[in-house]
């Protein structure tokens, strides 16, 4: 968190107005009741704080810095829920029957997020919105082994998922599909502390906001931010 900003006065008064509101998805207003202030100031707090915590999330170039051929990372979509009417199509996600924002996720082998991307419409496909935010091409070009499940087969040379059908398939296939699943399990952690954070279990902000709100919680989640 940069120093000049968290030296202000009032910085403790700033920032835990913002962190209540990322846990436990309080509305301004609520905010604004609980800590003594107006919602207008309550507003302004939250979104000085997620400015200042966005910004210090590292690109997607920068959080493969270091990863080449050789290594592997876990790569999956998530939906992050948002409240809209049935006409609006392009929130609506097929798949989780619900609208929503697509948030695809590149994480360590244990489970550490390494990146979150910018949230497109809940009707993006996994493997589109992957390719959209150059994740494809990164990785292929680093060489990095992804594994990700069956909607991103064919993404690229480097991408494995399942193979389909395993059960009709020989013994080796299977084993194949039971060793990718158990690399692939500790991904699943990302996306849990990720919804540990309740304002991503139902967005009511914007959906432009949900792109800063998720780099914010990115940059709680992973970064040093004491100095």
């Amino acid at each position: 968190m940069s120093s000049a900003w968290s030296k202000r006065p009032g910085f403790r008064q700033r920032v835990l107005p913002a962190l209540v509101h990322l846990r436990k998805n309080e509305t301004f207003s609520q905010l604004g009741a609980g800590f003594g202030i107006t919602q207008a100031t309550a507003w302004r707090y939250v979104n000085e704080t997620l400015e200042v915590l966005a910004g210090r999330v590292p690109g997607l170039h920068e959080a493969l810095t270091g990863l080449g051929e050789g290594d592997h990372v876990i790569a999956d979509g998530t939906l992050i829920p948002i409240n809209r009417i049935r006409s609006d199509e392009p929130y609506h996600s097929i798949k989780h029957r619900k609208h929503g924002m697509n948030v695809q996720v590149i994480s360590r082998p244990d489970g550490t997020p390494l990146c979150f991307s910018h949230a497109r419409p809940g009707h993006t496909h996994d493997p589109t919105a992957a390719r959209a935010h150059g994740i494809v091409q990164a990785c292929l070009t680093r060489q990095i082994l992804v594994l990700a499940d069956r909607a991103y087969q064919g993404a690229s040379a480097t991408f494995r998922t399942p193979y389909h059908h395993h059960r009709e398939q020989p013994e080796h296939y299977q084993q194949f599909n039971r060793d990718h699943a158990r690399l692939r399990a500790p991904g699943e952690r990302a996306f849990a502390r990720l919804k540990s954070w309740h304002i991503m279990r139902r967005a009511r902000s914007s959906t432009r906001r949900i792109s800063r709100t998720s780099q914010a919680i990115h940059t709680l989640m992973t970064c040093d931010y004491s100095g």
